[in-house]
């Protein structure tokens, strides 16, 4: 098992499978200039798989997350889930991407073994979607969202980040959307996870300010504590329920001593932590011969020395060298 020595035991995967993205959101990345990874440099498609077996079948991961970037630029993608589908025991296989291009592979992601996507939108307007993306797609990403519920990827999870003095006035029209749609809405605060280190915590959206604003339209009751078990997000019933919303405030109530999350990146590192400054190679263990025992080792190891938090609230912190397009989400 991957056990640290504060008793946590990760036990959800978030695999990365590209730092490249057709979106541009502003909290993520700058509109150019991002040196992305070489061809080299990133895991192969059966690099991949064989890492997600040996963290299914000798360290104990029940949950495998596909991020990015943007996962759905990966040309293996289908193959890679359908691999890892295969795998026993079977992992529950879930995908996080913008949305842009569900609409033509949600079917054949679904008949891989996918079993659900989590997608990005941060707002109902086109206008403000183009000013946080600097992309047309805002239409591309409903469509996306409407395949992946016909094609049984559900429950269909929408993650939106809040941003002052651009769309932090859409809480309650965002909510009452994803409720007409049959999608369950998760607000997420905007965490210092960009390339150009411009995250300030005052521009912040919190948790609370969230939750006021739904409040005006909507009566949230707190769903018992013991549902939320190892998930990042506090849910709450929507008006009685069985409707739920969540709250992921990353910054503001962390949730680290339940945290059950190992991550690989494209590259072939393990990072213990979404916020780490330190990873570990597997890229390099791999590609000179070790065996599945001696990859898990380090593996073991390099879960061993997770922090107990993630520093956010040490005046000392410093962002990850890597931003969230070449970590993971």
């Amino acid at each position: 098992m991957l056990l640290d020595t504060y008793g946590r035991i990760a036990t959800d995967l978030r695999v990365s499978l590209t730092d490249r993205c057709n979106l541009r959101c502003t909290y993520c990345m700058p509109e150019e200039g991002l040196q992305w990874l070489g061809k080299p440099e990133l895991l192969t498609d059966d690099e991949i798989v064989r890492l997600v077996r040996i963290a299914v079948t000798l360290l104990g991961v029940e949950d495998v997350r596909f991020t990015g970037g943007e996962p759905l630029l990966r040309p293996g993608l289908v193959g890679i889930v359908e691999r890892c589908a295969a795998l026993e025991p079977r992992p529950r296989l879930s995908l996080t991407t913008n949305g842009v291009g569900l609409e033509r592979t949600a079917a054949a992601l679904r008949a891989a073994g996918l079993n659900r996507v989590n997608v990005s939108l941060d707002t109902l307007r086109p206008e403000v979607f183009q000013e946080l993306t600097r992309r047309k797609r805002h239409h591309d990403v409903l469509r996306g969202l409407e395949a992946a519920r016909e094609a049984g990827l559900t429950p269909v999870k929408v993650n939106s980040v809040l941003m002052r003095g651009v769309n932090d006035d859409e809480a309650p029209d965002l909510l009452a959307w994803a409720l007409a749609q049959g999608y369950e809405l998760r607000f997420i605060e905007q965490m210092p996870l960009d390339a150009q280190h411009g995250w300030q915590r005052s521009d912040m959206v919190t948790a609370e300010e969230i939750l006021a604003s739904l409040a005006t339209k909507f009566a949230l009751t707190p769903e018992p504590g013991e549902a939320r078990g190892h998930a990042p997000a506090e849910r709450w019933l929507v008006d009685g329920g069985p409707a739920r919303v969540g709250v992921i405030a990353s910054v503001t109530r962390p949730f680290c001593r339940a945290c059950d999350r190992t991550r690989l990146t494209a590259d072939g590192q393990i990072r213990n932590c979404l916020f780490a400054r330190e990873e570990s190679d597997l890229r390099g263990a791999l590609r000179s011969g070790a065996s599945d025992e001696e990859i898990a080792t380090l593996w073991k190891a390099a879960m061993w020395g997770k922090k107990a938090g993630s520093g956010l609230d040490d005046p000392a912190f410093l962002q990850p060298d890597r931003p969230m397009s070449a970590i993971g989400g």
